[in-house]
């Protein structure tokens, strides 16, 4: 895991990481539960599960979800009550044949050197693991020792595959990959190539690359039908701006992914004053295929309207040193101000659209050179009399 101080910037959010102390704080409005959390955890509960039984039916899935703590015990007792149970049988053989009483000279056991439940016991052990230490061995006397040795073989070999299967799955599971794929903590709202955009900026800090990286966006909201039914989490898909041109990103170095809001939009009728009173939550979905190990990993994060800046843009982190493009996650999650309309898209679209919003902006810019200029003139002017 990567340290917080020095290492890692404090202007972005790492997956399944709690976000900075010294950023600020932005809470939810009561009564408004948030349905992702910032470093990807789906803030859902599921009560009142009758049909429990399912879960047994995918055992290897099962073991997979459980915590480090419950696999790791079921683990060692799976292993420990195989040798317990295959102990006690071995016992049971041993002393139906007669072996744990005194034996005469050419007396053949089932199996040699077993006297009580302990050496029984150490037998199983042996068996099941095959180390064969050599005191203690199998003989051709009795039938069902063999038939139990194979039992015991094919039993340990399923316990095995099952158990070390389990553990290696755990420790390759795709989220620990997604620790280093980053997520800026605020998303904004500007004017990008002549559009009100939506933008956010991800990025990677590995070098081995995510393999057809995909981005989806979604708005969660509550939402009422026609017909006056209530959708109390109405998950709207909303169309990528990728700066590649197609469904997948080159994620070698931070990008910054935008949507276009317009007339298809659900953030089409939102406005700078909207955000301060309605609940509106944006999830970011980040998937590929991990480089290294082939697994398919995921990264999650959402904002909410509090965490979406308007009138704000990214600074660039991108630069080029020495014949090499250098990239300083320092900015990565820096904004600066931009002219930007203070109404929602629907309502710059009435008023004549972006070029009318610039042309105004113009005269004003004007306007403001103007006067410095004149008053740099008086300045002078004062100067010289003086």
């Amino acid at each position: 895991m990567l340290s917080r101080k020095g290492i890692i910037p404090e202007d972005y959010l790492l997956t399944r990481l709690a976000e900075d102390v010294l950023q600020p704080k932005f809470k939810c409005k009561q009564g408004k539960a948030r349905f992702v959390a910032k470093n990807g955890a789906c803030n859902v509960a599921h009560t009142n599960i009758r049909e429990q039984g399912r879960f047994l039916q995918d055992v290897f899935t099962t073991l997979v979800d459980l915590k480090w703590l419950h696999t790791l015990i079921i683990f060692t007792m799976s292993f420990l009550c195989s040798w317990l149970l295959f102990g006690m049988i071995w016992w049971l053989v041993a002393f139906a044949h007669g072996d744990l009483d005194q034996r005469e000279d050419g007396f053949v056991p089932c199996v040699t050197d077993i006297r009580s439940f302990s050496s029984a016991f150490l037998f199983s052990i042996e068996v099941q693991v095959t180390i064969g230490f050599g005191g203690r061995m199998i003989t051709e006397e009795c039938v069902s020792a063999i038939i139990i040795l194979i039992v015991q073989n094919i039993v340990g070999l399923v316990i095995n595959a099952i158990m070390l299967g389990c553990i290696f799955m755990k420790t390759a599971q795709a989220n620990r990959r997604a620790e280093t794929l980053i997520f800026s903590k605020h998303a904004v709202i500007c004017v990008r190539n002549n559009k009100l955009c939506f933008m956010i900026r991800i990025g990677d800090l590995r070098k081995s690359m995510i393999i057809s990286a995909t981005v989806r966006m979604q708005v969660v909201k509550r939402t009422t039908t026609e017909e006056g039914e209530m959708v109390p989490l109405d998950q709207i898909d909303i169309h990528m701006d990728n700066p590649v041109g197609t469904n997948g990103i080159f994620l070698v170095s931070p990008l910054i992914i935008s949507h276009v809001i317009d007339k298809a939009s659900p953030l089409y009728e939102l406005s700078p004053n909207d955000l301060q009173y309605q609940d509106v939550e944006v999830i970011v979905v980040l998937e590929g295929v991990v480089e290294t190990t082939g697994i398919t990993t995921q990264a999650r994060t959402s904002y909410v309207s509090e965490e979406i800046l308007w009138g704000q843009r990214f600074v660039p982190t991108v630069s080029e040193e020495d014949g090499m493009y250098a990239v300083d996650y320092s900015k990565f999650g820096n904004t600066v101000k931009v002219p930007t309309p203070c109404c929602s898209a629907k309502k710059l679209d009435e008023a004549g659209g972006i070029a009318r919003f610039k042309l105004n902006e113009g005269v004003t810019l004007r306007a403001s050179v103007r006067r410095r200029r004149a008053t740099a003139v008086v300045r002078r002017s004062r100067m010289e009399s003086q």
